[in-house]
């Protein structure tokens, strides 16, 4: 895990700069005379803004940061306003989840201040703070926030060197179909079950099973994507509890040693974030259990009900996905095939105009959109790649519109290459040949006949698409395309035109193969239902 690639070391300095901006927000807030408690609050408010807020500016970052009082003061007020109301409190627990959730709909200032509003509600339980404490948790959410956007944006700002990475452009569908929507009423149904059934299990943690179902629902679009995560989040907490029971039960809360190992959980907690949930959650349920020894409350026992919580709202996550609006991995992976590939027509029809002397014409964008697609069709096809899935002819199929679409993203970026030196242009056999891969293109990924599914957004007759787009696109077609693009290669000398026919030929040939493993899905499905 620790040496999974890290580019540019962001993560690791990110990480070196969480630590930082954590331990200088708690140590003002004990220098400002503030109980431990709320110093525990203020050090998770620091956290949540340094991990949440992941806008594409940094203008548009320190927006969001100075928002997020707004947000979480509130809620605090709420929270705290409510301890000695358990039916009240519980409705208001499920109604800030419905409204964290659907603030997603904004984009990344709207997921990261509905993350900030549920922590505040499930922070107000984990100290179990009354009315009388709020004046010195707003002292100590504030004072944090402060002190951590000095170090982001002030002592050590990354992003001006190395600016977040973008994200896809959002579905545009409307309604139920809308998976913030969606998304919203699940994650209630399943936090307002956690709650249920956690508060039967324990009247005092019940929180804990709340906390496991939300966090499952982030970042995820499908059945199979939250059930693997819901996985790995149980996975990490057992590993995470092992590990409390070694570490965290002998320190007693010893405070210098248990300060350096939270900071280190830290540290593990961005590190890995990215490329494993599983280790994530590892060090979060280490950290929690070294927070309990400092609070004086841990022992054996409290680690094995923070278990059982975590897999009460990892099956109640499951259920939701399971009977609320359900979405299936097949019909969230074939929207995004299906963008995937309009991306790459739209980058082959830059091309061809920039090939065809229009200098304006630049596929570059369109090839980061591509790439920022593919990120998410791996992702909707994790459930199936994982190896613990049981479906071992879809798995296979799967790797192969992975493979197939990796090809594709690299002849398109090849092409693109191609089209920028001028002297390749004003070909017109190139032209044709650009021409023919856009139809192609077209007919694979058109929505309803003839394409492999409905409208981005839309999850209905998925399966019947995929056969239409292999009788529109199949082997055969992708042949005569080769053949003719290899004939038209003969006939081209200029070392430009002949690698943009190779592009275009290769990319022809990957397209036909992808119609393959996506007729198989038209008859099994790449994924349950």
């Amino acid at each position: 895990m620790f040496t999974a690639p890290d580019p540019g070391r962001v993560r690791l300095r990110a990480s070196a700069r969480a630590v930082l901006g954590v331990s200088l927000a708690v140590a003002a807030c004990l220098l400002a005379g503030l109980p431990l408690p709320a110093a525990i609050l203020g050090g998770l408010a620091g956290m949540l803004a340094l991990f949440t807020v992941a806008d594409p500016t940094v203008a548009r970052q320190a927006v969001t940061t100075a928002l997020l009082p707004a947000v979480g003061l509130p809620v605090l007020a709420l929270a705290t306003g409510l301890h000695a109301r358990p039916l009240e409190r519980d409705a208001a627990f499920v109604a800030v989840v419905f409204c964290g959730v659907y603030a997603r709909r904004w984009g990344a200032r709207g997921h990261a201040l509905g993350v900030f509003a549920f922590m505040m509600f499930f922070a107000t339980q984990f100290l179990r703070a009354r009315p009388g404490e709020l004046a010195e948790l707003y002292a100590a959410v504030a004072l944090a926030l402060a002190v951590s956007s000095l170090v982001r944006f002030g002592l050590w700002c990354i992003e001006r060197r190395t600016p977040p990475p973008a994200q896809p452009a959002p579905s545009p569908a409307r309604g139920l179909a809308r998976p913030t929507t969606r998304q919203s009423f699940q994650a209630a149904f399943a936090c307002a079950l956690a709650l249920a059934v956690g508060q039967a299990v324990s009247g005092e943690r019940w929180y804990w099973a709340v906390g496991a179902a939300w966090w499952i629902f982030v970042n995820t679009a499908s059945r199979g994507e939250t059930l693997v995560r819901g996985f790995r989040r149980v996975l990490g907490t057992v590993l995470g509890i092992a590990a409390g029971l070694l570490v965290a039960v002998p320190l007693h809360g010893a405070p210098v040693p248990t300060v350096v190992l939270v900071a280190a959980c830290v540290f593990g907690i961005f590190y890995t974030a990215a490329p494993s949930y599983s280790w994530m959650m590892f060090f979060v349920t280490l950290m929690a259990g070294l927070l309990y020894g400092l609070l004086g409350v841990l022992h054996p026992g409290l680690l094995a009900l923070r278990l059982e919580q975590t897999l009460v709202g990892a099956a109640a996550a499951a259920l939701a996905v399971a009977v609320v609006l359900p979405v299936t991995t097949h019909s969230a992976t074939d929207d995004w095939v299906r963008r995937a590939l309009l991306a790459v027509r739209e980058c082959t029809a830059q091309s061809a105009r920039r090939l065809a002397g229009d200098h304006a014409a630049d596929p570059a964008p369109q090839v980061a959109e591509l790439e920022l697609l593919l990120a998410r069709v791996r992702v909707s096809l994790a459930p199936l790649l994982h190896p613990l899935s049981p479906l071992r002819a879809r798995r296979e199929r799967a790797r192969q519109v992975l493979a197939h679409l990796d090809d594709c993203a690299r002849q398109a970026r090849g092409l693109a290459e191609v089209a920028a030196d001028p002297e390749a242009s004003h070909d017109t056999r190139l032209i044709a040949a650009c021409r023919r891969v856009e139809s192609a293109l077209l007919e694979l990924a058109a929505p309803g006949e003839n394409g492999v599914g409905p409208a981005a957004g839309e999850s209905a007759a998925g399966a019947a698409a995929d056969g239409a787009m292999a009788g529109q696109a199949g082997p055969g077609a992708g042949r005569a395309l080769a053949q003719q693009a290899g004939a038209e290669r003969v006939l081209v000398h200029h070392v430009g035109t002949e690698r943009a026919l190779a592009h275009l030929h290769d990319l022809e040939a990957a397209l036909a193969s992808l119609a393959a493993p996506l007729r198989g899905g038209a008859r099994g499905g790449l994924a349950e239902g």
